[in-house]
């Protein structure tokens, strides 16, 4: 059986930099769905922030 190449990342929100959620992902995954765009490899997601209260942007940092 082939193992999955998981990487632990941690979501920073955008709008106060303050590092809320920590997940995983399997980054060969990530670079075929951004085939042929560049810099398209770093997720971003919609997230509620603590700090903010509201929900923003969250963007990939490693940890």
């Amino acid at each position: 059986m082939a193992k999955a190449k998981r990487v632990f990342i941690q979501l920073e929100c955008t709008v106060c930099k303050n590092r809320n959620y920590t997940t995983i992902k399997n980054p060969d995954n990530a670079k075929l769905k951004a085939k042929g765009e560049v810099g398209k490899d770093k997720l971003i997601l919609k997230k509620y922030c603590k700090t903010c209260r509201k929900v923003q942007e969250h963007k990939e940092v490693k940890i």
